[in-house]
């Protein structure tokens, strides 16, 4: 059911009442041999046009429904009712009592044979107003607090989407970084080696030397060029290109040995060279490692941990298991480490899964496939 036709049906239901109230009217006052039935529909429809239009539901509708009740009595008693519920649920329950008093003190001074202060009618006259503005103030408060917690959940919604993309962006901008020394590194270390060549050039063949002044020009261009489209992404207060480098390109064994230093055990087992392996694969496997311990530190303290690594084609395979722990209180974080290393790993082609593994265990493997034409060692063919 759409939203649209959810608020449809007690629009239905509120005018079958409200209709239901004008033949009660009608019937009520055919008990009286109809003397003044023409003036009582005439005064119940004119109200229950005002309850049903929503531009005269207030103040219109109240007015009407308290002078029209205070003349004819209880006839017209289930439309005041109504008009009384509107008001609370409104949030106006002093107007509501006001236009209650009103109109039952009123009815002491007016049309007497449908008066609502005779003896058959002592509870309904008392009872009626009173149980509608308690539903009224009931029903309002519901749906004001169903109102606040939708609004909440969206707001939470809305909020995980933006820490989700934040996450992601935060990525996206650490790769091309990360990125960016590689590839510098690399580019300058073919403009340098050209260019010390080419300043050999009386004992190289001219054709060589042209090669080389060609392939120094685009060397330099190309870095120039990368400068300029991956620079951009990095944060003006992040840590200098060298330093953010030196500890990403650490071996993973380090990252196993700082965390048995602080009493975490850990089982570490390689296959193959990370050699075998392209640097942003390795690049990637020491973030796949270093946030699967700490969330172990934080979740499962403990713990044991079991890492396996293969750098061998055709893929570079990272599988990290922890039975269940005690989650630890001491530690703060965003919650979003796992959201960037799938951005990571599917911008290199691979997948990444995270979740449990059965018996309260949790498991984080990945799987990035190698570039075509690499080699064992992982240098280009």
């Amino acid at each position: 059911m759409s939203s649209r036709e959810g608020r449809r049906w007690p629009a239905y239901g509120r005018g079958a009442l409200v209709a239901l109230c004008v033949v009660a009217a009608a019937l009520n006052d055919m008990s009286f041999e109809g003397r003044h039935l023409a003036a009582v529909v005439t005064a119940a429809l004119v109200c229950g046009t005002a309850l049903l239009v929503p531009r005269l539901r207030w103040p219109v509708a109240p007015l009407l429904v308290t002078v029209a009740t205070a003349w004819w009595g209880w006839p017209l008693l289930p439309l005041l009712a109504v008009a009384l519920f509107d008001l609370a649920v409104d949030r106006r329950a002093r107007i509501a009592v006001g236009c209650a008093v009103a109109a039952l003190g009123a009815n002491l001074l007016s049309y007497r044979a449908t008066s609502l202060w005779t003896a058959q009618s002592y509870a309904s006259t008392l009872l009626l107003p009173v149980l509608a503005v308690l539903v009224g103030l009931w029903l309002g408060s519901r749906r004001r607090l169903v109102k606040a917690l939708a609004a909440d959940v969206e707001h939470l919604r809305v909020e995980s989407q933006l820490r989700e993309e934040a996450a992601r962006i935060a990525e996206r901008s650490r790769i091309a970084a990360e990125m960016h020394d590689v590839l510098a590194h690399r580019l300058s270390l073919i403009a340098l080696h050209t260019g010390v060549l080419a300043t050999k050039g009386d004992t190289l063949p001219a054709p060589v030397v042209e090669r080389l002044g060609l392939l120094r020009t685009a060397s330099v261009e190309a870095l120039t060029d990368l400068r300029d489209v991956l620079g951009v992404l990095r944060d003006p207060d992040a840590t200098p290109a060298g330093a953010a480098l030196t500890p990403v390109m650490r071996d993973v064994g380090e990252l196993a040995d700082e965390a048995r230093a602080v009493g975490q055990h850990v089982e570490l087992t390689t296959d193959g060279l990370p050699e075998q392996a392209p640097t942003t694969h390795r690049l990637a496997v020491h973030r796949i490692v270093q946030e699967a311990l700490t969330n172990a530190r934080k979740h499962a303290d403990g713990a044991p941990v079991t890492v396996r690594i293969d750098y061998r084609p055709p893929a570079t395979l990272v599988e990290i298991t922890n039975p269940a722990g005690t989650p630890r209180t001491d530690t703060f974080g965003s919650g979003y480490g796992l959201v960037g290393l799938r951005e990571r790993v599917t911008t290199l082609g691979g997948h990444l899964n995270a979740g449990p593994a059965g018996a309260g265990a949790w498991r984080v493997a990945a799987r990035i496939p190698h570039p075509l034409g690499i080699e064992q060692d992982g240098t280009p063919t």
